[in-house]
């Protein structure tokens, strides 16, 4: 009888042990999982809501109240939150006035209300979204790697930001806008949404690391220490012996003048 009843007891313990551990990660799961991904969803829901609240308020009059388009602005529909992240965050939206470019200029809105514009357009539709700072960070690269990011530079920017980034005119009234004191972050989502009349750049054709050696070699070369003279722009040689050409063969013309001047009185 004894023997029977420990092997009663030996078969009921499994399943009992079973029971146990099931309800531990039901537990569990219930405890943590669920909270977490409510607590996700409610964020973003806060966030998308306190957006489309900023949106219509100093959006809507020119993108339509649900960022549809208007006559005066595109439809926002699928540009992502890195494209709101970088014309809001450089202060080129919201417009002041209608013209051919939207300027940089001072930032209206902060960090938290530009996440929440952001979060309410990439809630209508998928794009590009706001890259973290590994994808445009210049840190841990080395001088091989900035001496790539140079030749990517002249090879497809400089023909409208110049050889030193700063800047030159564009047909219709547009320009190519300096460089210069560009977060790398504004750097980075410009090249992949292309905003206005800029070509967008995608990870096929420009990867992030390609990416990074680019602004790497913004970087280095904005940091590099003015030595004094006169710059003329920057576009390099070709200017600096147009305007020496210009104003050495002006100054021979005035001689020239003044000479037969002298000549003609002496007569």
């Amino acid at each position: 009888m004894r023997f029977l009843s420990a092997k009663r007891r030996h078969r009921a313990a499994r399943p009992l042990l079973l029971i146990l551990a099931l309800f531990f990660l039901g537990v569990v799961y219930a405890g943590v999982a669920p909270a977490g991904k409510s607590n996700a969803e409610q964020t973003t829901t806060t966030q998308v809501q306190a957006g489309k609240e900023l949106f219509a308020v100093g959006c809507a009059s020119c993108h339509g109240l649900n960022a549809e388009g208007a006559s005066q602005g595109p439809s926002l529909i699928g540009v992502g939150a890195a494209s709101v992240d970088f014309q809001v965050g450089t202060g080129r939206m919201p417009m002041a006035h209608p013209g051919a470019q939207a300027p940089r200029k001072n930032n209206t809105y902060t960090d938290q209300e530009i996440e929440q514009l952001a979060a309410y357009v990439a809630s209508l539709g998928p794009g590009p979204a706001i890259p973290s700072e590994e994808q445009y960070s210049p840190v841990g690269l080395s001088e091989h790697d900035i001496a790539i990011g140079g030749e990517l530079f002249r090879t497809n920017c400089s023909a409208c930001h110049n050889v030193s980034g700063l800047g030159g005119a564009l047909p219709n009234g547009k320009y190519a806008p300096t460089l210069v004191d560009v977060e790398n972050k504004h750097i980075y989502e410009a090249v992949r949404i292309g905003p206005q009349q800029m070509p967008v750049f995608s990870k096929e054709s420009l990867t992030d690391d390609e990416l990074r050696s680019v602004i790497g070699y913004l970087n280095q070369l904005h940091e590099e220490p003015n030595h004094g003279g006169w710059g003329f722009g920057g576009l390099g040689p070709v200017e600096d012996g147009f305007w020496v050409w210009i104003g050495g063969l002006g100054t021979l013309i005035l001689f020239a003048v003044w000479i037969a001047s002298k000549g003609a009185r002496a007569k």
